[in-house]
């Protein structure tokens, strides 16, 4: 499931400027999320709702592997959906990878799969029990959620993350920066009483920082 260098340097060509082309290339070669969600949904064709999408760089992911039929993509950031449109368009996918500008709580007409991949601890407290309920009504019977998260454990590696993520917010990657990082016992207490059976397990890949994979699914 893990596309070969060609089919990385394919998808990144789809977008415009040299310097997002070597960060896509990179990213899709060295950031175990993608494959990891491919893994997840593997044998199940549905939907996926990508909340927190960025680019759409998941959606390019998983039609590479021949994962998904159908993909929308939610963010709230014009600029990024913009050229994930355009290299969506340029891919000849505009049908199959659907970007739309949109808070990440925008009710939508797809049940499907669900990914979060980053997305939680860039909200208050309050909003990630909301998002996570959010998820949940989008989710299909047989449908799996993928959360990916830092998660608040005390750990030198969620120390590691704190500095990280003040830098993103330094250079204005993700405006605002963080708000608040989750327990695991924070996300159990929101799905598990709506009958979501819940999986967690380290995502660290070759990098210092303190991420988890979350798969969930009913029952």
């Amino acid at each position: 499931m893990i596309p070969d260098s060609r089919t990385r340097r394919r998808i990144a060509a789809r977008f415009r400027r040299r310097g997002d082309r070597i960060y896509i290339h990179g990213k899709l070669a060295t950031d175990p999320v993608y494959a990891a969600t491919a893994r997840a949904i593997a044998g199940r064709r549905l939907p996926l709702l990508d909340i927190g999408c960025g680019l759409g760089l998941l959606g390019h992911y998983l039609h590479s592997c021949g994962a998904l039929d159908e993909y929308v993509g939610l963010d709230h950031d014009q600029r990024k959906i913009a050229m994930g449109r355009d290299a969506a368009e340029r891919a000849g996918l505009g049908d199959a990878i659907a970007l739309r500008e949109a808070d990440a709580a925008t009710p939508q007409p797809v049940r499907g799969h669900v990914a979060m991949l980053d997305v939680l601890h860039y909200l208050p407290r309050e909003r990630q029990s909301e998002l996570l309920a959010f998820a949940v009504d989008h989710l299909a019977d047989d449908g799996v959620l993928v959360l990916r998260n830092v998660i608040r454990d005390g750990s030198w590696r969620y120390r590691a993350t704190v500095w990280e993520e003040k830098f993103i917010e330094a250079v204005g990657w993700i405006p605002g920066g963080a708000q608040y990082f989750p327990t695991e016992d924070d996300i159990r207490q929101v799905l598990e009483p709506r009958g979501i059976h819940v999986d967690f397990r380290p995502l660290f890949g070759r990098t210092p920082y303190n991420s988890w994979l979350m798969t969930a699914s009913r029952g």
